[in-house]
C-alpha cells in the first residue's frame, strides 16, 4: 500500500494525473467567467430599449373615418404623421405627371402601397429645414398643385407629395407601412 502511495505521488509529480495546482487554475477561470457575465449580462440588457421607446416605434391608424378627400394627422417617432384617402381626380393629376419633370423622380404607385394607392402616408415635415407643411385638410391652403405647401419657405407638394416648387430637395418621406386591415394601418 505504500507503494501505491508513492506511485501516485510520483505520477503527480511528473504531471500525469491532475494535480492540484490544476484544479485551482480551472477554478479561478471558472469563477472569473462567472463573475464576467454577471456584470455583462445587466450592462447589455441595461441598453435595451425601454417599454415607451419600444410602443413609440410603430403607431396604428384607423382609416375607417377618413372620407374620400380628407386627410389626418397622427403621431409617429414624435413628428407629424399625414394620412390622405386621396380622390380619384387626385390619383389622376399625380399620375398624368411625367416622371422625368420631378426633382425627386417618384410615381404614386411607388409612394403607396400596392392595391392601396388611394391612401398617401407621408411624414409631415417638410425635407427643406423640418418645417410642418399645410393641406391635410381641405381648408388649409394645399398650393398651386393640390397637395402640400410649406409656409415657411414656400415648397409646394402635388397630391403624392412630390416636390414641385420650391427649395425643398426631396418629396416628403414615406414611412414604412402596412395594412392589417382593409381599414388599419401600422406605421413603423
Amino acid at each position: 500500500m505504500a507503494n501505491e502511495a508513492v506511485t501516485d505521488t510520483a505520477d503527480l509529480a511528473t504531471g500525469d494525473g491532475v494535480r492540484r495546482r490544476d484544479f485551482i487554475n480551472i477554478a479561478a477561470v471558472s469563477a472569473a467567467g462567472v463573475g464576467g457575465l454577471s456584470v455583462l449580462v445587466p450592462l447589455i440588457s441595461q441598453m435595451a430599449p425601454s417599454a415607451d421607446v419600444l410602443a413609440a416605434a410603430s403607431t396604428e391608424v384607423d382609416l375607417s373615418a377618413i372620407a374620400v378627400g380628407q386627410g389626418i394627422k397622427a403621431v409617429f417617432r414624435s413628428q407629424p404623421l399625414f394620412v390622405r384617402h386621396l380622390t380619384p381626380k387626385e390619383i389622376a393629376e399625380a399620375d398624368a405627371v411625367p416622371v422625368s419633370s420631378l426633382r425627386d423622380p417618384q410615381t404614386l404607385e411607388q409612394r403607396t402601397q400596392p392595391g392601396k394607392k388611394e391612401w398617401l402616408v407621408t411624414m409631415g415635415v417638410c425635407t427643406h429645414l423640418g418645417c410642418v407643411p399645410l393641406g391635410i385638410t381641405t381648408d388649409e391652403n394645399r398650393g398651386e398643385f393640390g397637395g402640400y405647401f410649406c409656409p415657411c419657405h414656400g415648397s409646394q407638394y402635388d397630391t403624392a407629395a412630390r416636390i414641385r416648387k420650391g427649395p425643398a430637395p426631396r418629396n416628403l418621406e414615406v414611412p414604412a407601412v402596412k395594412f392589417t386591415t382593409d381599414t388599419a394601418i401600422k406605421v413603423g
